[in-house]
């Protein structure tokens, strides 16, 4: 198995791409290793000194490192982790969690922006190692919930204010503002 690596706009994140499916469908963050309880694989990540975050893809899984841990020591404990993990045919998650995606019918403006979410912002940013995910619109103003690479990264708020908002801005009108949330 050959594991690629990649860096992201976040110096303390790196992509890393086993080459294989890593998620079916959707993505799983996890902000430390108490959420990592249904993931074999992010638990084991975390048992690394210095992840600070865990991030699954399609088909990549970035690392958050802990600003005092240098790549060079970590990399390679990490994609031993990684490798070993795909090796041994365990799940990536082994609880089937069901995102939050709601019942009640969406307006023909919230169904514009998460369209334009889905098919031009999340495409961008996994390239980075991230995602942005919907969290609700009111009063004109989308919030957007950022992920993996993303998360801190230096260049976030450029991305979200000048990326993001603006083509919103230009294909939805009802759109006056983009706010990250956590």
């Amino acid at each position: 198995m050959f594991i690629q690596t990649e860096t992201t706009p976040n110096p303390a994140t790196l992509k890393f791409i086993p080459g294989c499916a890593v998620m079916a469908r959707g993505t799983a963050n996890f902000a430390n290793v108490q959420e990592a309880d249904g993931s074999p694989l992010a638990q084991s990540l975390f048992s690394n000194d210095g992840v600070m975050g865990v991030f699954f893809g399609t088909d990549f899984i970035t690392i958050s490192k802990a600003t005092d841990k240098d790549w060079d020591t970590m990399k390679p404990l990490i994609l031993g982790v990684i490798m070993e993990h795909f090796q041994s045919g365990r799940p990536v998650i082994e609880s089937d969690c069901d995102e939050d995606r709601g019942d009640e019918a969406e307006s023909d403006v919230i169904s514009q922006i998460k369209e334009l979410i889905d098919t031009r912002v999340r495409p961008a940013v996994a390239q980075d190692g991230g995602d942005i995910v919907y969290k609700g619109f009111e009063n004109g103003i989308v919030y957007l919930h950022m992920q993996g690479a993303c998360a801190g990264c230096p260049s976030s708020t450029m991305t979200l204010k000048h990326g993001i908002e603006n083509m919103l801005r230009h294909y939805v009108p009802e759109v006056q503002e983009v706010r990250a949330v956590e």
